[in-house]
């Protein structure tokens, strides 16, 4: 065997072995997670679990059902804020921005996504919090600290919009020049063109965009947790408190010692954002392999 041979297939294994390794980490932890959480699945069915209320640790009570809602309504929330706005950026970026805006807005959407979740929750505090306590809440006929859903939501919407304005960028972009062309050529506007073709080819990967948007705020914990109140009830409206299930972890882990079962719910926590944040990653991912196999990207 030559040397270049040999070089190759060493590379080849290396490479095969970094995949295999990564997809083992993730195996690994659901398993870890999923052998810490038996304890109370045999000691209780899993339905009352879901959709019990009740939360008293003291008195072996794991109801997961006002946590379960807290992180629908604040994540809920949050795709409805930032997605309008996500797309119209992500639209305007490929198809109408200057070069000079272009290369002006992407490192600054860059650099939202690079800043720590903590800055997000302390700005949070700060600027969202004062925002619905004296004013959205007065406006609503609403008296409320503040600490909502709400604010959860918008919180975590600033978050999201960081990827879903790559991702849905790259999508647009990536619809073939030949096809505007061909619309312009029968008489379209630009916007038509936009709508009509452009829009309506990238929207698979648009989807998929906001699927993963969607994954990464349902699994986002410390931005959330600072401002959302954290009491375990369910919300009736966006101006109620809430209490996710990445708080509830965060919050409540350095106890888990002192009361039996307490670890095992909290892992339980664990693993249902875990598999929540998966499935959704895998319908990301098979969207956009439409996408690619539509355009033969790549």
């Amino acid at each position: 065997m030559s040397m270049r041979r040999l070089e190759d297939r060493i590379a080849r294994i290396l490479m095969l072995s970094a995949a295999v390794l990564s997809s083992l980490v993730l195996f690994i932890i659901a398993v870890a997670l999923f052998d810490k959480s038996l304890p109370i699945l045999i000691s209780r069915p899993l339905s009352d679990l879901l959709l019990s209320s009740k939360w008293q640790p003291w008195n072996a009570e794991f109801g997961f059902y006002p946590f379960i809602m807290g992180t629908i309504w604040v994540t809920a929330l949050a795709m409805a804020i930032s997605v309008p706005p996500s797309l119209l950026t992500s639209i305007y970026l490929a198809e109408y921005a200057p070069i000079r805006i272009r290369e002006l807005v992407r490192p600054v959407v860059d650099l939202l996504a690079g800043i720590p979740s903590v800055v997000y929750g302390l700005w949070g505090v700060l600027v969202v919090v004062p925002l619905i306590r004296d004013y959205l809440g007065p406006l609503a006929g609403v008296s409320t600290t503040g600490y909502t859903v709400l604010a959860g939501g918008i919180v975590l919407a600033i978050m999201v919009f960081p990827i879903i304005i790559s991702i849905s960028e790259e999508v647009v972009r990536s619809v073939p020049q030949a096809v505007r062309e061909a619309s312009m050529g029968l008489g379209a506007t630009k916007w038509q063109t936009v709508k009509h073709v452009v829009i309506r080819g990238a929207l698979p990967g648009i989807i998929a965009a906001i699927i993963l948007g969607f994954g990464r705020a349902f699994g986002e914990t410390m931005a959330v947790l600072m401002v959302v109140g954290n009491l375990p009830q369910v919300p009736s409206s966006v101006f109620d408190p809430g209490y996710p299930l990445p708080a509830l972890i965060a919050n409540n882990y350095g106890e888990i010692m002192a009361i039996p079962s307490y670890d095992s719910a909290l892992m339980l926590a664990a693993v249902l954002l875990l598999l929540t944040v998966l499935v959704f990653s895998i319908l990301a991912g098979m969207v956009a392999a439409g996408v690619t196999r539509r355009y033969h990207i790549g």
